[in-house]
């Protein structure tokens, strides 16, 4: 945000009674971030920001609000997110997000630039003024994330992310993973330089690190971390400096674990911020955003301005922006949110820049915007595709397999070495077992690669599913019972141009097409909302217990997830960054 002093001094004539402000707000507790005090007052706004706390009763103004002693609390902040697994683009997200009192987010557009470059990024941000919500660049670091074990859409090295991390929306260096700090990789090192000397932050991804591991990692000048699972996890990050971000998605359900701990513990909450990291439409629509976050710390025990204060100023410090956001305090951007109940976090209003955004529950609608043509065409199935694609060919009567084991509600998965049968030179897969098969397929139009493995924790009796949402690489995921409902569910995504797609017995089940990148939908948040509830009704009845299965398939894939991967160059041992065999040993 530029300054002029033009528009200072107006500011400061409003704020000192010489010109009338636009608006204000009477009769309202205002929950103070910076001394933890909730104090009956009033705010005064003058061009979008807050120019008086506390003003005289006959100050003049354009407009009065009575607010009926609600409680007025900053807008909240989202530290780490991931648009693209939203399933939205940011008009239609605003639509979900706005009503929960979400203001600003902190945009890591990884996803995206993995599959278009930077010509995606800047298509994703591009007019975000527009927007009722706030948007700031965490410029991706690691596109693509593995190199060498994953093909990936596009590439953004030294030069690309300098030059995007010159942007004036743009306040860090997006998160990077362990193995590009613990194995002393320069080029990724030069991009942490590049953040450091133009006096960005750099985001964290610090998965699985022990303690002698964390200290590496935070002498390499990361900031942050959103991996946390464990309140043991939390506190190693706090003493190393790291920032903990406290994450609640859609597969990733940290925050009663972890804000548990640090209620038990009475440990500060200075240094934790909230993330959703990723999070599909319908859990924001259902739960809410940040202020599910918050609602859970609360119910946790922790104080509700603490809570708010995490969502709130702690981020707005992090970034270096709390001279802009994260309080209702002179000079700061009026994003304000009205509660009824402190102790309930259910918005009655949302003001952006002083502007009401959101009003019970709902949203002022935004038209949604145009993308390039070509980033409706980044589907490209490999030539020659067939059920035999997905054979695990190997010889004996069993094999001792590595099976990727999920965690529930977690992204993080254990390695299993379990015997599987073979079946004329075959090893297929085991629904009795829960024992299934797990494909990848390059969909970049590159290389056509593909790769088997097997996995297990899905629950799913029959049929497949398919998404072309596969972080961070986003090519084709493809898990099922047997071969020919995988290549129904592939073929699929080729027909709709990427999305999800369930198979069973021949034919499709369902789909949502999510034609923009392979990743989003152009439909409004509702439409979205409801095409999705079909279809995981539909995998429902396939026997998959999951809340959101497909956000659970979406990140089976990542190379960078303890403790196996699965890329189209192969099964990937995460924390050795190897390509490892999926066959251990077999029996004649």
């Amino acid at each position: 945000m530029a300054y002029d002093a033009k528009t200072l001094v107006r500011e400061l004539e409003a704020a000192s009674g010489k010109i009338p402000v636009d608006l204000i707000f009477e009769n309202l507790r205002l929950v103070d971030v910076y001394t933890g005090e909730v104090r009956k007052t009033n705010l005064a706004m003058f061009g979008g920001k807050i120019v008086g706390v506390g003003v005289a009763k006959d100050t003049e103004c354009a407009e009065r609000v009575d607010c009926g002693g609600r409680y007025a609390v900053p807008g909240f902040l989202d530290a780490h997110v991931h648009i693209e697994t939203t399933l939205l683009t940011p008009e239609a997200l605003g639509q979900v997000i706005v009503p929960w009192g979400t203001t600003t987010l902190f945009v890591d557009a990884m996803e995206i630039a993995n599959v278009a470059g930077n010509e995606g990024l800047l298509a994703l941000v591009k007019d975000a003024h527009n927007l009722p919500f706030r948007i700031f660049l965490e410029i991706p670091s690691r596109v693509p994330t593995a190199p060498g074990l994953e093909t990936a859409g596009a590439e953004l090295g030294v030069t690309e992310v300098e030059q995007l991390l010159t942007l004036p929306e743009s306040v860090s260096l997006g998160e990077l993973d362990p193995s590009k700090i613990l194995d002393i990789r320069e080029e990724y090192l030069q991009k942490v330089c590049v953040a450091l000397n133009l006096g960005k932050i750099c985001n964290g991804h610090a998965i699985g690190l022990s303690a002698d591991a964390l200290n590496i990692y935070a002498t390499g000048h990361l900031h942050d971390d959103h991996e946390s699972v464990t309140y043991e996890e939390l506190l190693e990050r706090l003493r190393v400096g790291l920032k903990a971000l406290v994450r609640e998605g859609s597969s990733e359900r940290n925050v009663l674990a972890l804000i548990k701990g640090v209620v038990e513990n009475g440990l500060p909450t200075e240094n934790i911020l909230f993330c959703t990291d990723d999070k599909h439409v319908q859990d924001i629509h259902k739960e809410g955003h940040i202020s599910y976050n918050i609602q859970q710390a609360i119910n946790c025990g922790l104080d509700p301005v603490k809570a708010i204060q995490i969502a709130t100023v702690n981020a707005a410090k992090h970034f270096r922006l709390d001279h802009m956001i994260g309080s209702l305090t002179p000079g700061r951007q009026a994003d304000i949110v009205l509660l009824d109940d402190l102790k309930t976090i259910r918005p009655a209003a949302v003001y952006k820049d002083g502007k009401c955004v959101a009003e019970n529950g709902s949203a002022l609608p935004t038209e949604q915007k145009s993308y390039p043509d070509k980033l409706f065409n980044t589907v490209h199935l490999p030539a020659g595709l067939s059920k035999e694609s997905f054979a695990i060919y190997t010889q004996g009567k069993e094999a001792k397999c590595r099976v990727i084991s999920l965690i529930q509600d977690q992204i993080i998965n254990e390695e299993k070495q379990l015997w599987m049968p073979i079946a004329n030179g075959e090893i297929s897969a085991s629904v009795p077992r829960d024992i299934l098969k797990l494909s990848v397929v390059e969909r970049h139009g590159k290389n056509g690669h593909i790769s088997t493995a097997l996995v297990m924790g899905f629950g799913l009796q029959k049929g497949a599913l398919a998404s072309s949402v596969s972080h961070d690489h986003h090519n084709i995921v493809v898990m099922g019972g047997n071969d020919a409902d995988m290549l129904l569910a592939v073929q699929e995504l080729g027909r709709i141009h990427g999305g999800f797609a369930a198979a069973c017995d021949g034919r499709i089940l369902g789909s949502v097409a999510l034609p923009l990148a392979g990743l989003m939908s152009l439909e409004n948040a509702d439409e979205v909302m409801r095409r999705m509830d079909v279809l995981n009704e539909e995998v429902e009845k396939l026997g998959c217990p999951m809340a959101s299965p497909f956000m659970s398939l979406s990140f089976i894939s990542l190379p960078t997830v303890p403790q196996l991967g699965l890329t189209d160059y192969g099964l990937i041992d995460v924390l050795g960054h190897k390509i490892t065999n999926l066959v251990l040993e077999t029996k004649a």
